[in-house]
């Protein structure tokens, strides 16, 4: 009975964040991170005898999570640059975005339903607005606004792959980021060399 609740109140919530855009409070991320939490071996029961439990510790799929989303998010403000961007290395920047982070993206899904972690569908609410304010710029603004964001982004994509090398206990999730780091601190110097020019 009790798998039988946890599988519809699942399917209600990914039901909800569909119809209402995802919402802050029911955003695409924050539902993959349940659902996840829900399948954590220390979290099912008897009764989920059936269900297939995630492989890796919560942590490590929450992890995942966090860079399915961040992965995604680069993407689209990548594919915003490209149709946006003024200056010549702001639109190469995007295209780099668009080509590295949709490979990483590839690599991290396959990746997590090998190990039964489900990520994020679309961008969390958070990456939305980002977007949404972004899309309303144009010209020089835009451009500024971009680089902006991808050196915070990156920033803070770096340490989050820093303190996963150390503290991921999945073999594979690891060497995934260990592989992956050096990219993410290229992009972040890119990110503010054209920041840089931009002044």
């Amino acid at each position: 009975m009790k798998r039988i609740f946890l599988t519809l109140a699942i399917a209600l919530s990914i039901v909800a964040v569909q119809s209402c855009g995802g919402g802050a409070k029911n955003d695409s991320k924050e539902t993959a991170d349940s659902i996840n939490e829900e399948k954590s071996p220390e979290n099912m029961d008897d009764n989920q005898a059936a269900a297939t439990p995630l492989s890796v510790s919560e942590e490590d799929a929450k992890f995942v999570t966090e860079a399915a989303n961040g992965g995604m998010a680069e993407v689209e403000l990548g594919q915003l640059a490209q149709q946006k961007a003024q200056h010549a290395d702001v639109k190469a920047f995007g295209e780099m975005m668009i080509k590295d982070h949709s490979k990483a993206n590839d690599e991290l899904t396959t990746l997590a339903r090998g190990k039964n972690i489900t990520v994020p569908a679309t961008i969390g609410a958070e990456q939305q607005k980002v977007k949404d304010d972004l899309a309303k710029k144009t010209g020089r603004e835009f451009d500024k606004a971009y680089i902006d964001d991808m050196v915070e982004d990156h920033e803070k994509d770096v340490k989050l792959f820093e303190d996963a090398s150390k503290n991921l206990k999945d073999a594979e999730l690891k060497a995934f980021v260990d592989k992956t780091l050096p990219t993410l601190r290229t992009h972040l110097e890119h990110s503010k060399a054209v920041k840089d020019k931009l002044k």
